[in-house]
């Protein structure tokens, strides 16, 4: 069973350049650190100060393996740090949710046509 976190951040608005950066690191330390990054989602119309992160794993021990691998990674210590130095994050929410097979990562190309 493949699980996803679903990062729910509220961010201060007129800090976005900030949270951006902080979300562009990840891009380079989630993967090298076992998680599959679906991506980091930045405000565009409506709320402006709600941003979402989305990593997938294929297990929940794959992802305590992951957990292992942040601590001990310098650039993901550092975007911690950068995060709670410039205080852009305001609340962080998790939710676990289950990926139905089938649905992961599909687009127009790789769907099956009836």
């Amino acid at each position: 069973m493949r699980i996803a976190c679903l990062i729910r951040y509220r961010i201060d608005p007129f800090q976005r350049e900030a949270f951006q950066a902080y979300a562009e690191r990840w891009g380079r330390v989630i993967p090298r650190c076992g998680g599959d990054l679906i991506g980091y989602f930045l405000p565009h119309e409506g709320s402006n100060d709600i941003a979402w992160g989305l990593v997938a794993f294929d297990t929940l021990a794959g992802y305590e393996a992951y957990r292992a691998r942040l601590k001990a990674d310098p650039e993901g210590h550092g975007n911690f740090d950068f995060a709670r130095e410039q205080r852009f994050i305001l609340r962080e929410e998790r939710s676990w949710v289950e990926i139905v097979d089938g649905t992961f990562r599909r687009s127009a190309t790789t769907a099956d046509t009836p």
